[in-house]
């Protein structure tokens, strides 16, 4: 019986840390979503209006996700681990901040209103910078 409640306890992490990270990601949409509109009214283009925006989540999602979300497969501040993560957080950004602007850029193309293309966007780079932080960013290093 041992291993089948590890491994509902196991799935239970998991659904805990999938509604963190979406909070985290609330709070870090929050101030991409913020600046971007900010830098539309201010006049800026759509695209670097929303790539400035994603940049400034990317930093508060940062600092959530390496103390909160995932702190349990965070690397040690001031290792050569912790600077890897730190390095494949950004990866994974740029490969969220692609995505972002690609669709956000591909909508405004196609005469969509920005901020109905920014909404498609957070749906698809919401899965897809998890995904690769919850299995390659802050996996478990190997024993």
């Amino acid at each position: 019986m041992q291993p089948v409640a590890k491994l509902i306890a196991s799935a239970r992490r998991g659904e805990l840390r999938w509604l963190n990270y979406l909070l985290a990601s609330a709070l870090a949409l929050g101030s991409d979503a913020a600046l971007f509109l900010l830098l539309l009214d201010a006049g800026l283009a759509p695209v670097p209006a929303s790539a400035t925006g994603y940049g400034a989540g990317i930093l508060v999602h940062w600092l959530i996700s390496s103390r909160l979300v995932f702190a349990d497969g965070a690397a040690a501040r001031g290792t050569g681990e912790r600077h890897r993560q730190k390095l494949l957080f950004v990866g994974s950004a740029i490969v969220g901040l692609a995505v972002t602007t690609a669709i956000v850029g591909g909508g405004s193309a196609l005469g969509l209103d920005p901020r109905l293309a920014k909404l498609g966007a957070i749906v698809v780079s919401f899965q897809t910078t998890y995904l690769l932080r919850r299995h390659i960013v802050f996996r478990a290093a190997p024993a």
